[in-house]
């Protein structure tokens, strides 16, 4: 079955990103386009002529320098202002944008930047400059090493703004934009090469999806080195409205959103999660606390979906000023439009923010189709979907279960890597996901699993980790869950837990705690799927121990060879 989008609506925006920032001051000269913490921690707000000036400025430096067209500029950054300011001047150049995470080790820093053949990279701060001078004699393309910041990065005065103009309107749609390198959970990560239309066919496909404009504010604090963040940024700033940075502490995060008072958030599921776990876990300490906590959602639900009894609306009024206001106010109040990708997220999760009347969306993609397949939206919504394809893309399911993708954002390979290519890309097109997954009669695609993480017993039984994982990270005090079983006689799992929520209490009340997290998981699923034993470990996961690539998936096969002993315990 092949699932085609419905037919695609024009959306105005720049031939290329090259132009973007002229397109955009154009139309919105006066409006507040950027808005970040200053020296004196109040916020200062860039407008979008103001923007175009500072953007035009570092693009002449990189032309003074030499820069040409389809040559690598990376940069090394969190998400702050300037990587805006670098990633769009980049772009005016026709320079190629390499995003490296700024928390990359040093091998996957050097094979990014050596891979890339990266002729100049932008630094944050001192610490990634004196980061890449290390690994400069693995670097023979490397001719430029930037400040991000402050004084001492690329002077192009001299440079006329007319050339520069020339250079932005010479780059075509069909031209490299960006090779952005895949965190892969296992191998070397890979480049995908994204062109201008590539990018351009997202922003086609989304922008009449989701309401936004000037007035409207977006607040960010994901990795601008992955697309999805990138993809945020060039809608906000498409339609006019204003993008607004954190502070740079994720640890700051609910409290700058209580002062930013955004209209629109994406974010991962954790961020939404832990709000969730907070407002439940106050709800527990009070005597039937969580029956009332769970009623209220359920009144929430069918207000949110116009099926509330006139009887019950008073109930609803009542939850609603005690829990559900407060949790619009802890978004800042105005928050009508939450994005969530890159994992699943809880359907419990889901029910309590519709309840809360904050609309959330999941969607579905990944950097081989610039970031989109498929996006639930206010006009088409179902929960537990990762939505219908966006308008210009093709989905069909094959006949192992994988999804397949064809579409103009589809990118047209990794850069030097055709074996890669040839694996992702049939010759029809077809991108092959690596996802299971199915499509309802409605048209809505579900993702099931993924494809290589399927676990075959050595019974014979096919088993999804992801829902089993899922189910126990339901859990406020659990953080990750692995499950284990592959060629094994049955499943265990591996489980982190969340220390905030456990702090004070000792191993045995941790263990009890995870316990009936694992018995509350294994009552949702298969028998055979179900967990037998289970080992809680002395610490978390992270990227910086490999065990968590950047935007937080799990690499299993790291997490499986690492805890081998403790795997091993668990088959007596």
């Amino acid at each position: 079955m092949t699932l085609r989008s419905p037919h695609q609506e024009p959306s105005p925006r720049p031939r290329t990103l090259a132009v973007f920032t002229e397109w955009t001051a154009e139309r919105h000269p006066r409006e507040p386009a950027l808005r970040f913490r200053d020296a004196g921690g109040g916020w200062a707000v860039v407008t979008y002529a103001e923007l175009r000036e500072t953007v035009r400025r570092t693009a002449r430096g990189l032309l003074a320098l030499g820069i040409g067209p389809g040559e690598r500029v990376a940069i090394l950054a969190e998400t702050r202002p300037e990587w805006t300011y670098t990633h769009f001047a980049a772009l005016a150049v026709g320079a190629v944008v390499v995003p490296v995470y700024p928390t990359a080790g040093d091998e996957e820093t050097a094979w990014v930047l050596a891979d890339s053949g990266a002729r100049a990279v932008f630094c944050e701060g001192p610490d990634a400059a004196d980061r890449v001078a290390r690994l400069r004699p693995e670097l023979p393309a490397l001719a430029h090493v930037l400040p991000l910041t402050g004084p001492g990065g690329p002077d192009g005065s001299a440079v006329p703004v007319d050339d520069l103009l020339a250079r932005s309107r010479a780059v075509r749609p069909e031209d490299d934009a960006e090779l952005v390198y895949t965190s892969g959970t296992t191998g070397p990560p890979k480049g995908c090469r994204l062109t201008h239309g590539n990018l351009g066919a997202v922003q086609d496909a989304t922008l009449h999806l989701i309401d936004g404009g000037p007035g409207d504010r977006t607040y960010l604090y994901l990795p601008l080195a992955h697309l999805f963040a990138q993809l945020i940024q060039f809608s906000t700033l498409l339609n006019g409205g204003e993008l607004c940075y954190f502070g740079g502490r994720i640890e700051d995060v609910l409290g700058e959103l209580a002062q930013t008072q955004p209209t629109h958030l994406p974010s991962v599921p954790r961020l939404f999660e832990k709000v969730y776990a907070a407002a439940r876990s106050l709800a527990e300490a009070r005597e039937g606390g969580a029956e009332r906590f769970d009623a209220a959602v359920e009144l929430g639900v069918l207000a949110a979906d116009g099926r509330l009894p006139a009887e019950r609306k008073s109930a609803y009024e009542a939850a609603d000023a005690s829990l559900f206001s407060l949790v619009r106010a802890a978004f800042g109040g105005r928050l009508r439009w939450a994005f969530t990708g890159g994992a699943p997220i809880d359907p419990a999760v889901l029910d309590f923010l519709r309840a809360s009347r904050i609309g959330i969306f999941e969607g579905y993609g990944m950097t081989e189709s610039a970031g989109v397949i498929s996006l639930n939206h206010p006009g088409a919504v179902r929960y537990g979907s990762v939505g219908r394809p966006v308008p210009g893309c093709e989905v069909r399911i094959a006949a192992d279960g994988e999804v397949l993708a064809r579409g103009p954002m589809i990118f047209p390979g990794y850069h030097a890597n055709a074996r890669g290519t040839a694996q992702a890309l049939d010759a029809e097109g077809w991108l092959r996901t690596g996802d299971l997954g199915a499509v309802g009669a409605d048209g809505f695609l579900t993702i099931t699993g993924r494809k290589k993480d399927l676990i075959i017993t050595s019974a014979g039984k096919n088993l999804t980790p992801s829902h089993v994982e899922l189910a126990i990270e339901r859990s406020r005090f659990v953080s990750h869950a692995v499950m284990v079983g592959d060629r094994r006689p049955y499943p265990v799992a591996l489980i982190t837990v969340a220390a905030e929520e456990v702090a004070g209490r000792d191993e045995e009340e941790v263990r009890a705690l995870v316990g009936e997290a694992v018995a509350a998981a294994n009552a949702r699923v298969s028998r055979p799927a179900r967990i037998r034993d289970f080992a809680v470990l002395a610490r978390d996961f992270s990227v910086e121990a490999g065990e968590l690539t950047p935007t937080l998936k799990v690499r299993r096969a790291v997490i499986l060879e690492r805890y081998g002993a403790e795997i091993n315990t668990l088959y007596p």
